[in-house]
C-alpha cells in the first residue's frame, strides 16, 4: 500500500526556492488537489511575476505566464474562451495585492469561474525584500528599515476581508502552512476551491499565510513561529465567504 508519494501533477524539476520557503508546500497542495479531482489534463495554470515566476516548470499541467499582476485577467480570458478547462492563478502578495489589485477585485465581483491561489508572505520576495501591501505595521523591510509606519504609508490590506464584502465571489478562505494541522486545512481549502470551479460555482480565492525566512532575516523554524505570533493575529484564518454553504444553512 502506498502511503506517500510525489503528486503526479508535479514535474521532477527541482524547486529554486530558498531554504525554508513554504512555496514548495503550497505547490504540493495544489498538485494534490489536481490529482484528487483528476483535472490535471484539463487544468491551465497562470504563473505570476514574483518568486513563483517559474511555476510553469513545476506543474505538469498546461501553464501560461502573465504580466505582473495580470494573472486574473489572463485567467478570465482563457476560461471564457475555454469554459471546459480548469483555470487557476498562483500569485504572491505583491503581484495580487499591489499592481494586480484591480484585476483581482473585478474578477471577484464578476464571479469569474476561476480559482486563485494567493500566497501572502508579507514582503516582496523576489526583488529583495521590500515592503509589500501586506507587510505588517512596524515590520522591518528593505524599504521600511525603521518598520512600517502606518501614518506614512497606510495599513496592510486584508484581501479576504475586502473581497468578502463583494456580492460576486463564491468562496473566500484564509489558511496557513506553518504546522501540520494548518497544512492539512490548507489542502482541504484548495481542493474545495478547485471543486467549486469544476461544479461551475464561480470565483474562489484561497489566501495562504506563508513564510519568507530569507527576507524576514530568520531561520526557517523562527519564521514559522513568527507566522503564529505576528501574522495570524493580523490575518485571522478562516472562511470569509461561502455562498453555497450559506444557502444550505437557510
Amino acid at each position: 500500500m502506498i502511503v506517500f508519494q510525489k503528486p503526479h501533477a508535479l514535474t521532477d524539476k527541482e524547486f529554486h526556492y530558498c531554504p525554508g520557503c513554504t512555496h514548495g508546500i503550497i505547490h504540493r497542495l495544489v498538485a494534490e488537489a489536481l490529482d484528487k479531482l483528476e483535472i490535471e489534463g484539463t487544468a491551465i495554470g497562470i504563473a505570476p511575476v514574483g518568486c513563483a515566476v517559474m511555476a510553469y516548470d513545476y506543474f505538469a499541467c498546461d501553464m501560461f505566464e502573465a504580466a505582473h499582476g495580470r494573472a486574473p485577467a489572463v485567467a478570465t480570458g482563457i476560461k471564457r474562451a475555454n469554459p471546459d478547462r480548469i483555470v487557476f492563478t498562483y500569485q504572491g502578495d505583491g503581484d495580487l495585492a499591489s499592481i494586480g489589485m484591480a484585476e483581482t477585485v473585478h474578477a471577484a465581483t464578476r464571479n469569474e469561474n476561476i480559482t486563485i491561489i494567493f500566497v501572502n508572505n508579507a514582503i516582496y520576495g523576489m526583488t529583495g525584500g521590500q515592503m509589500a501591501p501586506t507587510s505588517l505595521p512596524g515590520q522591518v523591510t528593505q524599504t521600511s528599515p525603521y518598520g512600517r509606519d502606518v501614518n506614512l504609508v497606510g495599513y496592510p490590506i486584508r484581501v479576504c476581508e475586502m473581497l468578502a464584502t463583494l456580492d460576486g465571489p463564491e468562496y473566500i478562505e484564509r489558511v496557513a502552512v506553518n504546522s501540520v494541522a494548518n497544512v492539512r486545512k490548507a489542502g482541504k481549502a484548495i481542493e474545495k476551491a478547485f471543486r467549486n470551479q469544476v461544479e461551475g460555482k464561480g470565483f474562489s480565492l484561497i489566501e495562504i499565510v506563508s513564510a519568507c525566512p530569507t527576507n524576514w532575516g530568520m531561520t526557517p523554524q523562527k519564521a514559522l513561529q513568527w507566522i503564529d505570533e505576528k501574522m495570524i493575529p493580523y490575518y485571522p484564518l478562516g472562511v470569509y465567504k461561502d455562498r453555497s454553504a450559506a444557502k444550505e444553512a437557510k
